[in-house]
């Protein structure tokens, strides 16, 4: 089976150039005989930068304020015509697809870090609401829960996938784990210094193959009308967001090194019988668990805030 990480520069704040960014990549991935592609976290619209690089913590800032309210404007609805787009591409082209957004909630003032995945012929399979947001990201995202916690049959291959910082969470990698996966995926804003270490750790860990997918994002992309445009410009001469995307095998050997700088396809073939061999001597699910001692429950409830009980 060929995977792929689509290591692609963000058309930042831009979510139409966005969406063409993702066809554009889906058909690449296509004519190299890819059958599963994965994009960064929050590619649509863009990871929110200003947070660390713009005083994002400050207290009642207006242009704080501003800069979340021009990001929630262009959060994706599940039912919109962005992820429309998409999932028609996908279709199109038989690439199972897992794509990193930033999801409005229900009222539009609430934004979570959503992974969807989008199978060519039933479309969106799976929606994961990243579990626990880092400190900064907690301004502008909210909690997920653990409906999206499910591993997708992708051909002849099981595949489950985590954002970011979430990869570093044990019990949410075992709740994977427990579905047998043979390939996780794990998607990031960007950035060799994240992917180094957990993308071998996760494949060792689950004796399975690991593929982490990030982004390029240059500031000087950020669009002129954005709030805190000259902040970011002048935190930093250069974006610390240069990618990372990286393939491990279930051994912890890199199959691809984390790429730097470059926008471009990572590709691998992967074999899924070569998963059942690693797991002879690791599995942390299986022979190497201790059900009678330690359990884990998972709940894959929906989250919402208020539920209705009218009388007819």
């Amino acid at each position: 089976m060929r995977v792929a990480a689509a290591q692609v520069r963000s058309p930042w704040m831009d979510l139409e150039a966005g969406v063409r960014k993702v066809v554009d990549f889906v058909g690449k991935a296509a004519a190299e005989g890819v059958e599963l592609v994965v994009f960064p976290e929050t590619f649509l619209p863009g990871y929110p930068i200003w947070l660390t690089e713009a005083g994002g913590v400050r207290f009642d800032g207006a242009k704080q304020e501003l800069a979340c309210a021009a990001y929630r404007e262009l959060a994706i609805e599940l039912t919109g015509p962005e992820l429309r787009v998409v999932v028609e591409c996908v279709r199109d082209h038989g690439v199972f697809t897992y794509l990193g957004i930033a999801e409005r909630g229900p009222g539009r003032g609430t934004v979570y870090c959503t992974l969807v995945a989008i199978d060519p012929v039933a479309g969106v399979r799976g929606v994961h609401r990243k579990l626990v947001p880092t400190p900064e990201e907690r301004l502008v995202w909210a909690d997920g829960d653990g409906h999206g916690l499910q591993v997708h049959q992708v051909g002849g291959a099981r595949v489950g996938g985590l954002c970011c910082w979430e990869n570093w969470m044990p019990l949410a990698r075992h709740a994977l784990h427990a579905q047998a996966p043979d390939l996780h995926v794990s998607v990031w804003p960007g950035s060799t210094r994240l992917t180094g270490d957990i993308t071998r750790f996760v494949a060792l860990e689950g004796g399975v193959y690991s593929l982490a997918a990030g982004a390029v994002i240059d500031y000087a992309d950020v669009p002129a009308g954005f709030p805190l445009r000259d902040e970011i410009l002048a935190a930093r001469q250069s974006s610390p967001y240069d990618g990372g995307s990286a393939i491990a095998g279930p051994n912890g050997r890199w199959i691809v090194e984390p790429v730097k700088d470059e926008e471009r396809l990572v590709i691998a073939d992967i074999d899924p019988a070569v998963v059942r061999g690693a797991r002879r001597e690791l599995d942390p699910t299986g022979h190497l668990s201790r059900p009678d001692v330690f359990q884990l429950t998972v709940d894959r409830r929906r989250l919402i805030s208020a539920t209705s009980l009218d009388r007819l």
